[in-house]
C-alpha cells in the first residue's frame, strides 16, 4: 500500500505533475472515497502563498472545482479536490481537433457562469485557459466543465507586494494590461482568457500560434513572467479573428470571441454576465445532449486503471474480508479506528489521526504559519 499522508490520505497513484506540485489519486480513510490530492512542497513564500490562496476558495457552484480540505505534514501540504475523470478542455481539443460551435458555446457558457460567481465574490482567477477547465467524463452527452486552479487568484482590492515588478499567469492567455507593472486585478482580464480559450477550442490553435502570428512559443510559460518580455504575446485579436473566419465559425459567436480578446479591456463585455447574455443570443448554447447536434465528440474517461491492490471501493483486503458482504456493501464507509490509539486533530475539519502523524502535521502547520508571517511582512513593510 502507499504512503499515508497526515494519517488520512493514502497516496495511490500519480495522475499528473506540474510546477505547483504532484497530483495523486488518494484514498481518504475518513470519508471512504477517492480524492485528487495535490501535494505541494512549501519551499518558499511564493509557493506558500499559492497554497493559501487555492485552499481558501470555498465557492459552491456546479462549474467551479472547490477544494474539499487540506492537510499538512513536515514541509509538505496536500490539497484535496474532487476527482474529475474527463481531463480538461485542452485534452478534449487534443482528442478531437477543432470542436463544433455548439460544443464550444456550451463550454464557454459554463466557463462564464463560473467566472460570474467568482467575480461576484470579489475574486479574479488570473489563469483562465483550457487546461484549467476540467470536464466530467460525460461521453457524448451534455458536457459539464469546472474551472479549477485558484493558486494565483486575487481579490480585486488585494494589496500587491511593494517590490513586485512582474506579472503572473500563463503567457499567451494573459490579458495585455496584466503584463504591465502595477496592474490591479480586474475581472475583465479573466474574460480575455475565456475568449482565448474559446478560440483555441474552435480552431485547435494555441494563442500566438495562429497563422501569421509572430508570438511563437510565448504561450508556453506558466507562472511569473517579466512584463516587457511577455508583451509580444498580448493582443492577438487580429490573428484570432482570421483563424475564426478560416475555421468557419458562425458570425455571431465569432463576434463575441473577438470582443472578449480585445486588447483594450474597455472594448470587452463589461462583465461575465453580460458576455453570457451576448452568448445566449447566438442560439448555440445547448441545454441537452440532443441540442449538441450529430457530432462525433466524446469526453472520454481519462483516468488510468487503478493499480494492483485497489478497486472502486478502496484498498482490497486480503483474507476472509476480501469478499465479505460488508465489503460489497461498503462504498464510502470510513474504516474503523482503534479506540486505544492516541488521537490528535491535525487537519482542517478532518477528524482524528495518529499522534505520530499529528506531530508531523503540527510541524507542517508551524512552517505554514512562519511562511504567512513572511508574506505579511513583505506586504506591510516597505520594499
Amino acid at each position: 500500500m502507499g504512503e499515508i499522508f497526515a494519517g488520512r490520505y493514502e497516496l495511490v497513484d500519480v495522475l499528473g505533475a506540474g510546477g505547483a506540485g504532484v497530483v495523486w489519486r488518494a484514498w481518504d480513510h475518513r470519508t471512504g472515497c477517492y480524492v485528487a490530492g495535490k501535494v505541494m512542497r512549501q519551499v518558499d513564500a511564493a509557493s506558500l502563498l499559492r497554497f493559501v490562496r487555492e485552499q481558501a476558495v470555498r465557492i459552491e457552484h456546479r462549474h467551479v472545482l472547490t477544494p474539499l480540505g487540506w492537510a499538512g505534514e513536515d514541509e509538505r501540504v496536500l490539497l484535496a479536490m474532487p476527482v474529475v475523470r474527463g481531463g480538461s478542455a485542452a485534452t478534449l481539443v487534443g482528442d478531437h481537433g477543432p470542436l463544433p460551435a455548439t460544443w464550444v458555446a456550451t463550454l464557454l457558457d459554463q466557463l462564464l457562469a463560473a467566472l460570474e460567481v467568482i467575480h461576484d465574490q470579489g475574486l479574479v482567477h488570473r489563469d483562465v485557459k483550457p487546461a484549467n477547465l476540467l470536464l466530467d467524463a460525460t461521453g457524448s452527452g451534455l458536457p459539464r466543465a469546472r474551472l479549477a486552479d485558484f493558486g494565483i487568484a486575487a481579490a480585486v482590492d488585494q494589496p500587491r507586494l511593494t517590490h513586485a515588478s512582474h506579472s503572473v499567469g500563463t503567457l499567451g492567455y494573459a490579458a495585455p494590461e496584466s503584463l504591465e507593472p502595477g496592474w490591479d486585478p480586474d475581472p475583465r482580464a479573466d474574460l480575455y482568457g475565456a475568449g482565448l480559450t474559446a478560440a483555441e477550442l474552435l480552431t485547435a490553435q494555441r494563442p500566438g500560434r495562429h497563422e501569421g502570428s509572430g508570438a511563437g512559443d510565448a504561450a508556453g510559460g506558466v507562472g511569473e513572467a517579466d512584463g516587457g518580455a511577455a508583451r509580444t504575446a498580448g493582443g492577438p485579436d487580429a490573428d484570432v479573428e482570421a483563424a475564426l473566419v478560416g475555421a468557419g465559425v458562425p458570425v455571431e459567436l465569432s463576434k463575441l470571441v473577438h470582443a472578449l480578446v480585445s486588447p483594450d479591456p474597455q472594448d470587452r463585455p463589461a462583465t461575465a454576465a453580460a458576455a453570457r447574455r451576448d452568448l445566449a443570443t447566438t442560439g448555440l448554447v445547448a441545454r441537452s445532449a440532443g441540442e449538441l447536434g450529430a457530432h462525433p465528440v466524446e469526453v472520454f474517461d481519462q483516468l488510468p486503471e487503478l493499480p494492483e491492490g485497489w478497486d472502486e471501493t478502496g484498498p482490497v483486503p486480503t483474507g476472509p474480508q476480501r469478499t465479505s458482504p460488508e465489503r460489497r456493501a461498503r462504498r464510502g464507509a470510513a474504516p474503523e479506528r482503534d479506540s486505544r490509539s492516541t488521537l490528535a486533530t491535525t487537519t482542517s475539519g478532518q477528524g482524528p489521526v495518529s499522534a505520530r502523524a499529528g506531530a508531523r502535521a503540527r510541524a507542517g502547520l508551524l512552517l505554514l504559519a512562519l511562511g504567512l508571517l513572511m508574506i505579511l511582512a513583505a506586504v506591510l513593510l516597505p520594499g
